[in-house]
């Protein structure tokens, strides 16, 4: 860590510190106790944020482009893994296509872990300064990086030793996790770590052939157990994340009251994910889904561009998120409550492929027009309708204004059913300077609207907010 890297990580610590002596809060290693903690409102107000899968899976970046999770036979999705990141897994199935590609590409003598020198080299080529400037640019409020996924690599210096493998094979050599956080800190957003601590498979090298193996393969021996409890106290009190994202479980063994309530104390305004295995968390994480209703508990739907978290050189344009259905998703899971943590998966020198980048352009684009309707809201009494000439149209509310998103353009109106508006409204077209004219047609809201400029989904901000008839 250099020593502006250094100093911009510590200036997060020195913040968590003034948040600690403003809240004047203290939790308890109980339950009760972390129970009494609440949603900040920097993740309710936050809506989209970056998940980063990058490691030495980034390096072969190749899985079969099968299908989306849970639109593929689950019989046959360990074997046909679309996630690149899975690499070491379906290396180890030996029917499998990834292990197919590998011995062809690289050689039966070639270890997985053999990757970490071509991953260690073209890392230096990285700069993170540009992520944060992308990633701010896109409108993202947070950052959440992969510190260590399910084969064991590690993104930062740890200082805890792993008892199966040496730790420079298993040891990024720039700290990228600080230099990340110290980039995006220095943009305004917040930076959050995700964590593998239900498969680690340095301690496990028995590949997963399905859901059964998946349980049966997550570690609970106490070696393990020490072994995640000291890396999450470790990045806590090293980068002091936003977001605690573990994945898939966590060893029974495991002193989660001990680490939730050290991490509250050292980040009040934290959040923890639900992916420990305990009846506990902030938000809750469906993954490539997410609820076709609102949520009164907070929740983030996760997923890539394409099938892939990790950057897999095989995906194109069909099987990456067109960017009008990648703008619809948001939309839609922002009605319900909801944020979405979109993922990226970078190349081994930290550049990203040009279908990532004209995607996260488009979503910047349009944010920067309609996002005064996306950051900052609440859901509304409903979270959707559909007009009388056929638009789907969701809502969101913030202050005394109601936005109402239309997914596809209107034509001359737009007749937005059950919505009776009060006196004095005045309705806007976010990107343009006039007031737009409106009438009251018995129980619905007729909106004049003649076929706006703009792309892919157009906002009207009707102010005061209406009544739900």
């Amino acid at each position: 860590m250099n020593r502006r890297t250094f100093h911009l990580v510590l200036s997060g610590a020195f913040a968590g510190s003034v948040l600690r002596a403003a809240s004047g809060k203290h939790y308890d290693a109980t339950w009760d106790s972390i129970r009494t903690h609440t949603v900040p409102d920097w993740y309710s107000d936050a809506k989209l944020g970056i998940f980063i899968h990058w490691g030495l899976y980034s390096v072969p970046a190749w899985a079969p482009p099968s299908g989306e999770l849970g639109k593929v036979d689950q019989n046959k999705w360990f074997y046909q893994n679309p996630y690149a990141e899975w690499y070491l897994n379906s290396l180890r199935l030996k029917d499998s296509p990834t292990y197919k590609h590998h011995i062809e590409t690289y050689g039966a003598k070639f270890d997985y872990y053999d990757f970490a020198t071509i991953f260690n080299k073209d890392t230096q080529q990285w700069k993170p300064s540009e992520w944060a400037k992308l990633f701010h640019g896109t409108g993202a409020r947070y950052v959440v990086l992969t510190s260590k996924h399910h084969d064991g690599f590690r993104l930062w210096p740890s200082q805890v030793p792993n008892p199966k493998r040496p730790s420079d094979s298993i040891t990024a050599k720039r700290d990228l996790v600080g230099e990340l956080t110290a980039a995006v800190r220095a943009e305004g957003l917040k930076m959050g770590l995700y964590y593998s601590g239900g498969l680690d498979w340095t301690f496990e090298p028995k590949p997963i052939a399905s859901e059964q193996d998946m349980r049966s393969t997550a570690p609970q021996t106490e070696e393990y157990t020490r072994y995640a409890d000291a890396h999450w106290r470790e990045l806590t009190e090293r980068y002091q994340p936003a977001v605690m994202w573990n994945d898939i479980t966590y060893p029974k063994l495991g002193k989660l009251t001990e680490i939730f309530s050290k991490y509250y104390n050292r980040v009040p305004d934290g959040v923890i994910d639900d992916r420990f295995g305990v009846d506990f968390s902030d938000f809750t994480t469906p993954e490539y889904s997410h609820y076709d209703k609102i949520t009164p508990k907070k929740w983030e739907s996760c997923r890539g561009l394409g099938f892939s978290f990790g950057y897999n050189r095989v995906e194109g344009p069909k099987e990456v998120i067109a960017s009008d259905k990648l703008i619809a998703l948001l939309i839609d899971i922002v009605s319900k409550n909801g944020n979405l943590l979109l993922n990226i998966g970078p190349k081994p020198d930290g550049s990203i492929s040009d279908i990532q980048l004209d995607r996260l352009h488009a979503l910047g684009r349009w944010l920067r027009v309609n996002g005064e309707g996306i950051f900052g809201s609440r859901p509304w009494v409903r979270d959707s309708a559909k007009s009388a000439e056929g638009i789907d149209i969701r809502f969101t509310k913030k202050g005394d204004s109601l936005y109402a998103f239309l997914l596809s353009q209107p034509d001359q109106v737009v007749t937005i059913p059950s919505l009776q508006a009060k006196s004095g409204t005045t309705v806007s077209l976010l990107g343009t300077p006039a007031a737009v004219q409106w009438s009251q047609n018995q129980g619905n809201l007729v909106i004049s609207v003649r076929r706006p400029s703009g792309e892919y989904a157009w906002t009207l901000r009707i102010t005061p907010a209406p009544e739900s008839a």
